[in-house]
């Protein structure tokens, strides 16, 4: 590592935002609907199970944070990419590093922005 990389990590701060971002589906505010007790998307979480989902809002919305609240309720591994700046060969390394976890028994959830 050096100098610049070093100082660079002494120096990075969190957002705020992400500071205060929700570490459990408890702390999750708004969206009741989806996080309601007996919610299907709550039932299905209680089985352990993944399964697909679309999460479709304006931006700030919680889509993200829900995902991974999501994965960590599963005990899956969060990978996000953005559909902007992503291309075919970073898709494919992805896919292939969840196609490797699932193979050593970690789910994976992929969440596209």
């Amino acid at each position: 590592m050096d100098l610049f990389t070093q100082l660079e990590e002494i120096n990075k701060q969190t957002p705020l935002a992400e500071i205060l971002r929700p570490k459990t589906l408890d702390e999750f505010l708004g969206q009741s609907n989806v996080v309601a007790p007996n919610s299907p998307l709550l039932n299905l979480l209680k089985t352990q199970r993944l399964f697909s989902l679309i999460l479709w809002g304006t931006p700030g919305c919680g889509k993200t944070t829900l995902a991974r609240l999501i994965a960590t309720k599963v005990n899956a591994q969060f990978i996000e990419l953005s559909a902007v700046t992503s291309g075919i060969k970073e898709i494919k390394e992805t896919v292939e590093k969840a196609r490797e976890a699932l193979r050593a028994g970690q789910k994976t959830i992929l969440f596209i922005d």
